[in-house]
């Protein structure tokens, strides 16, 4: 009976603590948005990212490192920094860059495209995905979504997003697709929290050494950065980048990769209401729809199970 209860104390996890968790990734990754947009006012954006990532990283290899996990091979370094050249320069690197010309409610609604690139990329590339009739509405959907943020010719109130900006942010989407896909092949280092501390360091300083080719660092004064941006990095760093990590990395050994998932859809709407209600951004028919769309496309996405010809053949050889 002992034996009995201490095996459910140790399966069963403490609902506030998951709560808690799911409310960090929820709340915490919605609103960096905001804080980016703030930064990037007065911070060049790759030197801004470089210092949220690099200081991340470190962190969070330095802690790993102090508990006894074993640093990254030589390949596994190689791995991760050709994924910090897709996730940290190309895709964050792109969108602390668009958030100077674009809302960050906006942003995070064409961030949130990613599972839509990330189809396509295994429907034409991959082959790992058939196209069903659900399938492609949705991606039309998501398609629409995004033209509705970024038309000219819609009449729907409000100012279309700046184009060079959206740009910008759908090739930073496709990048993060790109490394989603290449993540599951390449070697990396067996703990999820090391791999992504090894990814942080190394993309902190490709981050570093961009803004350095950009001339950023000619036009970057530390004494004239008001307090707000400090707090603003200082929020993207800790609770942006370590603490909600921490939480996300908690909840995939606890619940079901789906639900966990589910932040994908909590995010833009999180980032577009406060950046509306902190961040004075507008809030008009464009934007509903176009986030209702791009939301909607997400969800199907996300809950369509994956459908295989190959593998219907062969179980119909083995029956």
């Amino acid at each position: 009976m002992n034996s009995l209860e201490a095996t459910e104390a140790t399966t069963r996890r403490p609902t506030w603590k998951i709560l808690l968790a799911f409310a960090i990734i929820y709340f915490v990754w919605g609103s960096t948005f905001l804080a980016i947009r703030v930064g990037v006012r007065e911070v060049p954006p790759f030197l801004l990212a470089a210092m949220r990532f690099l200081l991340a990283g470190l962190v969070l290899y330095g802690w790993m490192i102090a508990h006894g996990e074993r640093s990254p091979t030589g390949r596994q370094w190689r791995s991760a920094s050709l994924l910090a050249i897709l996730i940290f320069v190309l895709d964050y690197g792109l969108l602390f860059w668009a958030e100077q010309r674009v809302p960050s409610g906006i942003a995070a609604v064409m961030m949130a495209t990613i599972p839509v690139f990330m189809a396509l990329s295994e429907i034409i590339f991959l082959r790992t995905q058939r196209l069903t009739v659900r399938l492609a509405l949705a991606l039309l959907i998501g398609i629409g979504g995004v033209a509705v943020l970024m038309s000219r010719s819609l009449n729907l109130g409000g100012a279309p997003v700046d184009r060079v900006g959206a740009i910008a942010l759908i090739i930073a989407s496709m990048s993060w697709s790109v490394a989603s896909a290449l993540t599951r092949k390449l070697p990396l280092p067996h703990s999820k929290v090391m791999s992504s501390g090894a990814q942080m360091l190394a993309g902190g300083v490709l981050l570093a050494l961009t803004a350095a080719a950009l001339g950023e660092f000619r036009n970057f004064h530390p004494w004239t950065i008001s307090r707000g941006v400090w707090l603003s990095l200082l929020y993207l760093i800790v609770a942006g980048s370590i603490i909600a990590f921490t939480a996300y990395v908690w909840l995939i050994h606890h619940e079901s990769p789906t639900k966990v998932g589910t932040y994908a859809y909590v995010n833009p709407v999180v980032a577009v209401l406060v950046g509306y209600f902190l961040g004075g951004e507008t809030l008009g028919l464009r934007t509903i729809l176009g986030t209702l769309f791009v939301l909607v496309s997400v969800v199907v996405i996300t809950t369509t199970p994956a459908t295989k010809p190959e593998a219907r053949l062969s179980e119909k050889e083995t029956s």
